[in-house]
């Protein structure tokens, strides 16, 4: 592997052995505590293994598996089955498992795997000479490892459950009665600060031309979806659903960018078309990272022969190269930023223009160029079964693209309907 190639993973810093019945309480108390108190012990990391269960907890209540928690949460399971967050270990961050050292894997897992007992499963599997030589305990499914960040991630601390103040009409979290002794309740959970763990990169994290890999939060405190009480959960979990949407979701990008398309007809050069796309509808960078690409065009279809012309173009990204060693460009939206786009349609007097700005997105450009890159490189050495999972890993990550249209409006001779 080339130097550098630690950076292929994106998430960094920290790291965990892997002893099954190591038992660390971190005892959080059941007390009222403010958010920063309760997530820097919330998120200590590396996650201590959550040791014996209670021993009046049933098989039910003991298990880590998202299966289980499913019995009661269906809703909560069914979103979460389809989110991103279910396939934080899938097949892109697979095959760099099976090739990088086992303190960089277990770096990347603190956000992708970040259970103790998650860690110990991928480090048996893989045969790392520090894996626990026992089977895993019951309450920890063989396949926890592979299912990326599962509820108890965020949810479970030795074998204590923990999560938001109760919706309207629900019981509790000290109800006497509740499956596996209630939980106990923090605001964290309905505070963007409790995304940061793993969005967030602390000010001496990974940077390129002086800027960290990922900084979230710190563009969400600068813009004033924090000044308004915005938080990533009123987007990204509205109504508490656990789907997390994001850029490869097409109608969180038409919530965050708003179009606008104006013509003005001059007396030399003709129609002049002129389209703002602004990002008002993200607390971040739109995007906040440096993995998707995408480009907007100002297309004008129609006219008297039913052509298409793009009239103007520009990408929105952070590009870099695929080690992370340079940046080329960041033309990224501020909250509340704009791109303007403009041109002159071919024909003056023509009815019938459509007019709209094309969005091409690539949620995982920077993985295909990555996953490519490492392919048809001949100083990487991969062996069959780790080449045909990144094959695999390129071919979903194009399949991830997708095309919109924003401010569509149509034009009769020259004069805007």
């Amino acid at each position: 592997m080339r130097p550098g190639a630690a950076a292929l993973l994106l998430i960094a810093l920290g790291a965990v052995g892997g002893a099954w019945w190591m038992f660390s309480s971190h005892d959080q108390g059941r007390s009222a505590e403010g958010v920063d108190a309760f997530l820097e012990r919330h998120w200590s990391k590396p996650l201590p293994p959550q040791g014996a269960p209670p021993d009046h907890f049933s098989p039910r209540e003991a298990s880590l598996s998202p299966q289980s928690c499913a019995e009661c949460h269906a809703e909560q399971h069914r979103d979460w089955s389809g989110s991103l967050h279910s396939r934080t270990m899938d097949k892109g961050i697979l095959w760099q498992a099976r090739v990088l050292p086992s303190d960089q894997v277990k770096s990347c897992l603190d956000c992708h795997a970040p259970l103790a007992e998650q860690k110990a499963l991928l480090a048996q599997s893989l045969g790392w000479p520090e894996a626990p030589q026992d089977p895993p305990p019951e309450y920890v499914s063989p396949d926890l490892h592979r299912q990326g960040l599962v509820c108890a991630a965020c949810h479970v601390r030795a074998h204590q459950r923990f999560g938001p103040p109760p919706a309207p009409g629900r019981p509790a979290g000290d109800t006497p009665g509740l499956p596996h002794d209630g939980f106990v309740e923090s605001a964290a959970f309905a505070d963007s600060r409790f995304c940061a763990s793993c969005h967030q990169f602390p000010e001496d994290g990974p940077a390129l031309n002086g800027k960290l890999l990922e900084n979230t939060l710190n563009e969400w405190r600068a813009s004033r979806h924090a000044r308004e009480g915005r938080q990533c959960q009123t987007c990204h979990m509205p109504d508490r659903r656990h789907e997390w949407k994001g850029i490869h979701d097409p109608g969180m990008v038409r919530q965050a960018l708003s179009a606008g398309i104006e013509v003005e007809v001059e007396e030399t050069d003709g129609v002049r078309v002129r389209a703002e796309i602004r990002n008002t509808g993200a607390g971040h960078y739109f995007p906040t990272y440096l993995v998707p690409r995408v480009r907007l065009q100002l297309v004008a279809e129609g006219g008297a022969a039913g052509e298409r012309h793009v009239l103007d173009e520009a990408i929105v990204s952070r590009e870099t190269d695929i080690w992370l060693s340079e940046e080329y460009s960041d033309t990224r939206l501020a909250p509340d930023a704009a791109q303007v786009l403009e041109g002159l349609l071919p024909e003056t007097g023509s009815a019938g223009w459509r007019l709209y700005v094309q969005v091409d997105v690539a949620p995982k450009e920077h993985y295909e160029r990555m996953f490519a890159g490492v392919l048809n490189d001949s100083e990487v050495k991969l062996d069959r079964e780790t080449r045909t999972i990144l094959t695999a890993a390129l071919a979903e990550a194009r399949n991830t693209r997708y095309v919109l249209r924003l401010g569509e409006r149509t034009l009769a001779d020259g004069i805007a309907n």
